[in-house]
């Protein structure tokens, strides 16, 4: 996506990774901003994850942090939108105790091979005691939800820590350990002092899957 201004995007397409270059190159541009076409259109935009359905098929999901588009697992599928279907991501994860809706700004997912499950993190939109920098943890059979189970595993006093990403390649599969980034920023935060050599960094985060406050597996 190329952006103008103050997060204003005006183009998106697709790029592919060049082995000789080592960057990614232009592949196929999908939208240019215009009086007709205001806003981008449905994309596989987000963080991928491989996924075999019940009857075998295989699919990539793209989301931040659920699926909203689904294509087969092919370079060509992926390319082409006449493939791209559409998936309508679950708006809020009800937390653990059934007290509160979370409803997500960005995150990831990944399957857990220790919890059997589907796994989220993701930023909390409107949390406090920071408006982005509630981290939450949810579960979930299938990677299309539902999602439910939300625990808060990570806060921040009034400072943001937004599109958290998990990491499931960094440990073994069936590991009681989850990892994962985030980006640790004044910005979006209610006049906060940036904390030194750190603001506007990654910080990586880990998560004890065993731990008894997630809940039985």
């Amino acid at each position: 996506v190329k952006i103008k201004g103050y997060l204003e995007a005006y183009e998106s397409g697709l790029c592919v990774w060049n082995d000789e270059t080592e960057n990614f190159a232009p592949h196929k541009k999908l939208w240019s901003k215009s009086a007709a076409k205001p806003n981008q259109p449905l994309a596989p935009e987000g963080h991928p994850n491989f996924w075999k359905d019940e009857t075998g098929d295989e699919w990539v999901l793209f989301g931040d942090p659920f699926p909203r588009l689904k294509c087969p697992a092919s370079f060509e599928a992926w390319e082409d939108p006449q493939t791209w279907q559409p998936l309508e991501p679950q708006q809020s994860v009800p937390t653990v105790d059934g007290k509160e809706q979370v409803t997500p700004h960005r995150g990831s997912i990944a399957w857990s091979e220790f919890r059997q499950k589907w796994v989220a993190v993701l930023t909390q939109l409107g949390g406090k005691p920071s408006h982005l920098g509630e981290i939450w943890f949810a579960e979930a059979d299938e990677p299309t939800g539902p999602w439910k189970r939300a625990v808060k595993v990570v806060t921040h006093n009034n400072y943001t820590f937004y599109n958290p990403r998990l990491h499931p390649e960094l440990t073994p599969p069936d590991s009681p350990v989850l990892l994962f980034e985030g980006t640790y920023t004044q910005t979006f935060a209610d006049h906060a002092l940036a904390t030194p050599r750190y603001d506007y960094n990654q910080i990586l985060y880990r998560l004890d899957l065993d731990d008894p406050v997630l809940g039985a597996r």
